[in-house]
């Protein structure tokens, strides 16, 4: 069994399918987590959101966005929408799994997708969305050394963050938030691989701790 297919594998045994439909309705997003092979190494695309968006503008994070009403569900959303930011063509996607819910600072439930994409895709990012488009080793998202947790008063757990500095361009990049922990759950369960830090999920039953946390703010809201 080679890289991809192991990780597959491992993560498919987390897919959330209909776990959460219990949830009231809230407003949705979805974000794709496209992952690649190169070098016999597990790879994850990430963008930097364009300056001239409204929201969360020149921050990194996954291709991704809101449901429309034609999106028939998570999946759906999220491949869309990287169509759109990245160019990237619906059927260069293999889908492996939906994991768990998070609600953003703006309300949304964003529900992240992992799905392999080949190596040799070349994006096509749109200017009016997204102004880079990069890759990061995912055991990356696993490694102390670039790695730092905040605690914002108010807030139940940490903010992690990373500071990535691009091999290719040079370019430096804060990854963090919502993006960190989402980049952090898909490397610790696709690599079976404990991080260097501190993590709020017990990595053999993650799904407990994402349903509380979902719990707890929605009671909130």
């Amino acid at each position: 069994m080679d890289i991809k297919e192991k990780t597959a594998a491992l993560l498919k045994r987390y897919d959330t399918g209909s776990t959460f439909s219990y949830l009231p309705v809230l407003p949705k997003a979805a974000v794709l987590i496209p992952l690649f092979v190169r070098k016999g190494e597990l790879q994850v695309l990430m963008t930097l959101r364009s300056t001239k968006l409204r929201t969360n503008a020149g921050e990194v994070c996954f291709p991704g966005g809101k449901r429309d009403p034609g999106d028939r569900d998570d999946i759906d959303t999220a491949l869309r929408e990287a169509e759109e930011e990245i160019g990237l063509p619906v059927d260069m996607v293999e889908v492996i799994c939906r994991l768990f819910p998070i609600i953003n600072k703006h309300g949304l439930l964003v529900t992240p997708v992992v799905g392999f994409i080949e190596e040799s895709f070349c994006p096509r990012p749109n200017p009016d969305e997204v102004s880079a488009v990069f890759t990061v080793p995912l055991d990356f998202f696993t490694c102390g050394k670039d790695h730092a947790a905040y605690s914002p008063p108010g807030m139940a757990g940490p903010l992690h963050g990373f500071h990535f500095t691009d091999p290719d361009s040079g370019n430096r990049y804060h990854i963090w938030g919502l993006t960190a922990i989402m980049a952090i759950v898909v490397a610790v369960l696709g690599l079976r691989k404990r991080p260097e830090f501190d993590i709020p999920f017990d990595s053999d039953d993650p799904l407990s701790f994402f349903q509380h946390s979902l719990n707890r703010r929605i009671s909130k809201l």
